[in-house]
């Protein structure tokens, strides 16, 4: 993977990436990540989580409530927006942000995902160092399916991260 300088946030926005769409009857992507990331997740009649057991793999809590967890986009909007997505139509940024294919989303402690933010891997990797591998590996697959760049440092910090697992 070859290096390239880090595009501009210019013209970003979330709205720009539609996500939480519907996947499927009155489930969106927000609640089929729910569940499917969950243990023995119940939902009511509009697929909302009521009740389950949520671990987050970032920090290693485990949660029993739905509004405690969000879910991460592991390449962040604004960094693929910064990536070469700036570039796309509003249709491949929709797939982009509710891809269930991909190892793009992952439900995780809410705050630890703010605290997360647009940051890439040079900037910030999970606490739960036994993830990194994983969460490293998981990054390369959505940059490389993408088509998506990776600046220096943050080639870098992914290769520090692989060379250790």
């Amino acid at each position: 993977m070859t290096a390239t300088p880090e595009g501009s946030s210019d013209g970003y926005s979330r709205s720009k990436f539609p996500h939480w769409i519907t996947q499927s009857g009155t489930c969106n992507t927000r609640e089929v990540v729910l569940k499917r990331d969950g243990t023995n997740v119940t939902t009511d009649s509009s697929c909302a989580a009521v009740s389950g057991s949520w671990y987050s793999a970032y920090d290693g809590a485990t949660w029993t409530a739905a509004a405690d967890l969000d879910i991460d986009h592991v390449v962040p909007l604004a960094e693929a927006w910064r990536s070469g997505a700036s570039s796309w139509t509003t249709a491949q940024r929709q797939g982009f942000a509710n891809d269930l294919t991909r190892p793009q989303l992952i439900a995780v402690t809410d705050n630890v995902n703010q605290a997360k933010g647009d940051k890439d891997p040079a900037e910030w990797l999970p606490s739960l160092t036994s993830y990194r591998c994983t969460y490293a590996r998981m990054w390369v697959d959505v940059k490389h399916y993408y088509n998506l760049t990776v600046d220096t440092a943050e080639k870098s910090a992914l290769q520090s991260v692989l060379n250790g697992c």
